[in-house]
Formats: C-alpha cells, structure tokens, sequence
C-alpha cells in the first residue's frame, strides 16, 4: 500500500517523511478487527510530539514508522469474528494506540472501540479531524460539569480548544475560555460567553478577580505555569483542574510534576487536578459524530492537503497557528 513514513525524527518528522518505492506492507486485520481504506486523516501535534522525544521515542515508536491517528474511510475487509461493521460502511475514528500503524497509509486495522458509523450528512473531511480531539474535549469536560455550570477553558483556538468550547456549551455550560488577539472572534463564533486576551490582560490575575465561580478549568497549552497553583482562587472548592496539553522539555516535565506531586499546604495547587490520558470509545464518538449532524458542534478544518503534500501539512501543524484541523487526502473515495 502506499504510506509516508519515517524512520528517524532528528531535525523534524517533516524532514523525514518517505515513500517506500515498492510500498509499505498492507495491515492484515485480525479476527476482532476491520480493514479500512483511508479517505482523508487528520494531524495531531502528539503525531510529531512523541517521535520527536529523542532517546524516549526510540522505546515506544517503531522504525519505520507510518504516523497518524485520525482518520475517515471505507471498511473493506472485515476480521473472521466481527460482526459489528460491514464491508462498504464509511467509518471514523482515531487509533490512539496503534503507534506506528497510522492513518498516513492507505489502509488501517482497527478494533471496534477506534471507530463509529459516519452520520449521513456529515463531510469525510470533518469526521477525519473529530476523533482525538473530540475525545479528549469530551472525556477532559462531560465527567465533570453538569448543566448551568461555569467552565475555564485555557486555549480555546486550537484543535481541542475549538471542540472544548462547543462541547461544554453543548453540555449547558457558561463557557469562559483564552487565546491570542488573531483568535477572539473565532472564540466567540465557536459559542464562548466570554473570551480573555493573553496577550493584552494578565490571565491569572483575571481569572482571580473573577472570584471562585468556575466547576472546572480545562488547560490545554500548559501556560501561564502557574494556572494550577492560583486556580483556587477562582475555581469553587471542590471544583477540578484537568490538564490536557502541556509544552515539552523539562520545565514542563517539572511542572506536571509539581502539580501531581506537591501538596497544597507546601506550595502546589489546592483543587483537585488530574491529566486526561484519551482513550477511544465508539459510543462517545457516535455521539459527537451525532452532534456534527445535529449541528451542535462544528467541525473546524484550518486547511487541508493533498497526499504529496504530507510534509508541508506537518510543517504548518508545527507553526502552532492552525485554526482547527489540518487534514490530509488519502484516497479517493469510491
């Protein structure tokens, strides 16, 4: 089949991508698992984040590796015990934990819990991006909150942002959420009742003034490093910090650390916090491909391209300034 793949990330995955001349072997799914002919792929930023962590990557990334987890496409071979899918059925869904297996191929294996049916009417392009990041918006948010609750979402433009802030409003949320000045009226357009500027208000030192009104604080960027040791100041008392994205090196290290591990009585936060480890569930995908269709969420794709193409789309993934998704054409869907 064909496949981008890489099988060394020093200097950037982007640099490293290649096309095997006589192709990449062709996944043979096993008795419990499906084939599908990928139609278009999603990028992630774990997708280069984690072949990227040098000595660590070498443990856990096999070489050569296909990377990508999200995908939409066609199932064309069913496994000799499934009896949950049919050949012809146009699928979605991500394979978290299928390293070095991805959907940058032609073809993917998969179990039942990586993948949901696709709503009629919902776009191959908008369904390939839903996977991780609606799941990790759901899973970071759904637990948490119920109806009339107030919510802080940090980093509210970026792929899981744009999913954070339609799911907590959707779930009956009063959503308060943060990005850059670029961002604001997409922050709004998305539904957030109100949107804080870093880059022009101290957000911690508004967040305080606010008082302690919000059930939940979502943190997918990381920073300002100190969120989670002020959020008491903001968050109701038993209200819950959940970290979903963080930088990378040992500061950030450090600092999940110190979250985890310091108490509130010798300096770390005093709310609850926990890290959102997604894990793929078919029924909470059907559920936000239902909420596509219904259209109370949408989909955003910040740009897509074409299959040649591979290494620029991670060249812009990299930029940090996608609005959205950034999708990648497979196959032409048949």
């Amino acid at each position: 089949m064909k496949a981008w793949q890489f099988s060394s990330a020093v200097g950037g995955v982007e640099h490293n991508l290649f096309r095997p001349a006589s192709g990449a072997p062709k996944p043979k799914p096993s008795d419990n698992e499906i084939l599908v002919e990928v139609y278009s792929m999603a990028l992630n930023p774990a997708d280069y984040k984690v072949p990227e962590l040098g000595m660590v990557s070498k443990l856990v990334v096999p070489s050569p590796s296909i990377p990508g987890m999200d995908f939409c496409g066609k199932v064309v071979e069913l496994g000799a015990k499934v009896d949950w899918a049919s050949v012809g059925e146009t699928v979605f869904g991500s394979m978290i934990s299928k390293i070095g297996q991805g959907s940058l191929g032609q073809y993917v294996a998969i179990n039942k819990e990586n993948c949901a049916v696709l709503p009629e009417g919902v776009a191959i392009d908008d369904a390939a991006g839903i996977g991780c990041v609606g799941l990790t918006a759901y899973q970071s948010i759904q637990p948490y909150v119920k109806d009339g609750d107030k919510v802080f979402i940090n980093g509210g433009s970026g792929g899981t942002g744009v999913w954070s802030i339609q799911i907590a409003k959707t779930l009956g949320c009063h959503v308060t959420t943060s990005c850059s000045t670029a961002n604001v009226d997409l922050c709004k357009h998305l539904g957030a009742d109100e949107v804080l500027d870093y880059k022009s208000v101290d957000l911690v030192q508004s967040l305080k003034e606010k008082g302690q009104v919000f059930s939940l604080v979502v943190d997918n960027v990381g920073s300002p490093s100190n969120l989670y040791q002020a959020s008491h100041n903001f968050l109701k008392p038993q209200g819950r910090f959940v970290q979903v994205g963080m930088g990378l090196g040992f500061g950030a290290a450090r600092q999940l650390a110190s979250s985890l591990l310091i108490p509130g009585f010798l300096g770390g936060g005093k709310r609850p916090y926990s890290v959102t480890l997604v894990k793929t569930r078919s029924d909470e995908l059907s559920k936000l491909g239902t909420w596509v269709k219904e259209g109370k969420v949408k989909a955003i794709t910040d740009s897509s391209f074409e299959y040649d193409e591979a290494p620029k789309a991670f060249e812009k993934l990299k930029t940090g300034r996608a609005k959205g998704k950034i999708v990648i054409h497979v196959s032409n869907p048949k």
